[in-house]
């Protein structure tokens, strides 16, 4: 599908503007065409290129695409550069950011996508590294039925945010991601961001918790979805195989109604 994209300028309720940037399919001859959408969280260096990339092959899939402005409190929507001043920078906006501020940025996102008239109101998310983890935080919200996250960085260390006061996991244990959704979580084996002790912590509370989540690890560093300057880390034949998965992910969660979910899913037979 062809794509066209615009901007939304929401206010915050610390009196900041958030610029949200909206990518959406056109079909010629459908003017009332429908839906649905799905939240793309950029990293640390807010709406670059590969993060518009990637939303826009999304879009083009038939999802309308909102990707925010992760640190309007300290800068306009303006990508920040991937070099030495540009990574210290976002590094040190993550940690000045309020965790509640983050949340906020996820609940206008997705009250913009169900109030657009292109949007059928069915929500996915999804993101990477620092957008990783805003978009599981964002499965915590009822009306986001399915999230992919792509090496989510912090959550297994709870050190998103101003004073380290994450409780993406400590959520999770009090059950609000139980029974609310499906979470895809990819990781890579080489990522120095997020150690073997820190997937294992993650993998063993999404289980504990009975989420419904499926954990990939595969042979990679960190960023290795990123088409632009990832110091050597892109790897494009795995970024492919991936983002097939988030489609098959996103098709069978927010492409189709099902009704909602009723009962639990059985353990399976033990059969050859």
């Amino acid at each position: 599908m062809l794509i066209q994209e615009t901007y939304h300028d929401i206010k915050t309720k610390g009196g900041t503007t958030n610029r949200i940037f909206v990518i959406s399919p056109v079909v010629p001859n459908y003017p009332e065409a429908k839906f649905p959408g799905v939240v793309v969280f950029s990293e640390i260096y807010q709406v670059t290129g590969p993060v518009r990339r990637f939303a826009g092959q999304i879009a083009s899939h038939g999802y309308v695409v909102a990707c925010p402005s992760c640190y309007h409190q300290f800068q306009d929507s303006e990508a920040i550069p991937y070099d030495t001043e540009g990574t210290d920078r976002g590094n040190r906006f993550k940690i000045e950011k309020e965790v509640s501020a983050y949340d906020e940025d996820a609940t206008i996102s997705v009250d913009l996508l169900t109030s657009l008239p292109n949007c059928n109101g069915r929500i996915g998310a999804t993101g990477m590294c620092l957008g990783g983890h805003l978009a599981f935080r964002a499965s915590f919200d009822k009306r986001v039925l399915s999230s992919f996250c792509f090496f989510a960085t912090d959550i297994h260390s709870a050190t998103l945010g101003k004073g380290k006061q994450d409780d993406s996991l400590i959520r999770v244990r009090n059950g609000e991601l139980t029974g609310n959704g499906e979470v895809v979580m990819v990781f890579g084996k080489q990522d120095t961001h997020v150690p073997r002790e820190g997937r294992d912590l993650i993998r063993k509370t999404l289980e504990d918790a009975k989420v419904t989540a499926s954990f990939i690890e595969v042979q990679a560093q960190h960023a290795f979805i990123r088409d632009e300057a990832s110091k050597g880390r892109w790897d494009a034949a795995l970024t492919r195989s991936l983002f097939t998965f988030l489609l098959e992910l996103f098709e069978r969660t927010i492409g189709r109604d099902l009704g909602p979910r009723v009962g639990e899913v059985a353990e399976p037979e033990h059969v050859c």
